[in-house]
């Protein structure tokens, strides 16, 4: 009879635990969320405060009442879930569709899989579809009150991305684009569209922190450079030019702290730039040729769906074998 011999490697902890990472990556995103407060005042951190507790309430009782579980709400995923669901709307959403939203990501896009760790799809974006189809009106309305640092009544109007998929180049000239857009300070919109600035901030942080890895974001920004820029070249008059489409929409928030979700997205490096190829590539055909005007949170949905067949065809090879 052969033995089975089981010896263990001599493996070395990094420290890292779901805890730390979740902290560091409410950290990064900090900033971007305090400018929207400041800008946005009480509305802003109405939603920020509803969306959060909601998520970690949702995620408490699941695994207490339905699950039976110990609560995981401790390890600060449902939070950061929370807070990203809350910067990808707008600033005048009702309560009470914070709520719903958080019910969504946490009750059917995270715990319905199993929890943290087993979800197929990025329980914040999924969330954020949700809302858009079920409350289209609501989910397209930039209305935004005047905050604690903004002495104007109420800012109203689209979107840059919104004009320019009603009117095209011509609407957003006559918006005043580009002479009205900035890099660290732009109002309209979600609260993570607010400041490009402060998302690369974060996201430069989270790069020092070792959280996440660039090839992901690189490779979804490359992308939408190489693909806008060629369109902008061949009709400049029709087509937006790769600034104009990093810097508006939720391209810089998705790609630095969605895209890069370690649940949803492929393990390897390889398996990570296929991702977010197809990531820009989805985005900006939605943009050009599709019926919203932002392709982010669908872009990374669908991608979502492919990550299995990533990690099956750019799988690690294993220590010791060919």
């Amino acid at each position: 009879m052969e033995k089975l011999l089981i010896s263990p490697s001599p493996h070395i902890h990094s420290g890292a635990s779901t805890q730390k990472i979740m902290r560091d990556v409410l950290i990064a995103l900090a900033p971007a969320e305090l400018l929207a407060v400041l800008v946005y005042g009480w509305s802003e951190l109405l939603l920020l405060a509803v969306g959060v507790t909601a998520c970690v309430f949702f995620e408490w009782a699941i695994t207490r009442w339905m699950l039976k579980k110990p609560s995981t709400i401790g390890d600060l995923s449902a939070a950061v879930t929370g807070l990203l669901l809350v910067m990808n709307l707008p600033t005048s959403t009702p309560w009470w569709m914070a709520v719903i939203g958080a019910l969504f990501a946490i009750g059917v896009a995270k715990m319905s899989f199993g929890g943290l760790g087993q979800n197929l799809f990025n329980p914040a974006i999924a969330a954020r579809v949700f809302l858009l189809i079920s409350f289209p009106q609501q989910m397209t309305d930039w209305t935004a009150t005047p905050g604690f640092i903004h002495a104007t009544d109420a800012i109203s109007g689209a979107t840059l991305l919104g004009v320019y998929a009603e009117g095209g180049m011509d609407a957003l000239v006559a918006a005043g684009y580009p002479g009205n857009h900035r890099l660290f300070f732009d109002i309209g919109g979600s609260a993570g569209e607010i400041s490009a600035g402060l998302l690369l901030l974060g996201f430069i942080y989270l790069l020092c922190r070792r959280v996440v890895k660039p090839w992901i974001p690189l490779s979804i920004i490359g992308t939408v450079v190489l693909i806008s820029g060629i369109f902008y070249l061949v009709n400049p008059a029709v087509y937006t030019g790769p600034a104009f489409n990093l810097m508006t929409g939720g391209l810089l928030l998705g790609a630095f702290f969605m895209a890069t979700d370690y649940v949803t997205s492929p393990m390897s490096d390889w398996g990570g730039v296929v991702y977010g190829v197809g990531i820009g590539l989805i985005v900006m055909m939605i943009r050009y040729f599709g019926s919203y005007p932002e392709g982010m949170s669908f872009a990374i949905l669908i991608m979502n769906c492919a990550v299995p067949l990533i990690n099956r065809a750019f799988h690690s090879r294993k220590y010791g074998r060919a």
